[in-house]
């Protein structure tokens, strides 16, 4: 599944192309491009609850008028992001790259990831993904390219 939204990310945001909407269009140039039926709609749908979790009537708590929350880890989240994960975000929200709301929405895309685990790269892919699809988060989404892609070697992460 996740290979299926690096292609995707990959294929279309950065392309001139008109990126495709229709599901069957859609569905089949990633059958073309050799992906498995189960995988693609698990793919969109992940892609689709993303776009929900901008609705503050499906997830309330990413209300973005709150100013700041604190996070804690739950079991199964840090069974998924190992610690330099967990503090790559922690790093982020202090850069001002995510916020409260934002990084609650790239944990809720991280957790339904068909993985038992995520690498601090996927996380990295995950939260440019969020931040792309998130209206107003345009200078984030560029300082987060600039962090992925720019940044010579050896930083903190």
């Amino acid at each position: 599944m996740f290979d299926i939204l690096m292609y995707l990310f990959e294929n279309f945001i950065h392309s001139d192309v008109e990126v495709v909407v229709n599901h069957d269009e859609l569905t089949d140039e990633l059958t073309r491009a050799g992906f498995r039926q189960q995988e693609i709609h698990k793919a969109l749908a992940w892609l689709e609850r993303l776009a929900d979790l901008q609705d503050s009537q499906t997830k309330p708590y990413l209300n973005r008028s709150q100013s700041s929350a604190t996070r804690v880890f739950t079991a199964e989240e840090t069974a998924r992001l190992d610690c330099a994960s967990r503090g790559f975000l922690m790093y982020l929200e202090n850069l001002g790259v995510l916020d409260f709301a934002t990084r609650e929405m790239v944990m809720d895309r991280v957790m339904e990831l068909d993985m038992p685990e995520v690498t601090l790269d996927d996380l990295k892919w995950v939260v440019l993904m969020v931040l792309f699809n998130v209206p107003g988060c345009e200078d984030a989404y560029s300082q987060m390219e600039g962090l992925l892609f720019e940044e010579p070697e050896g930083l903190l992460h």
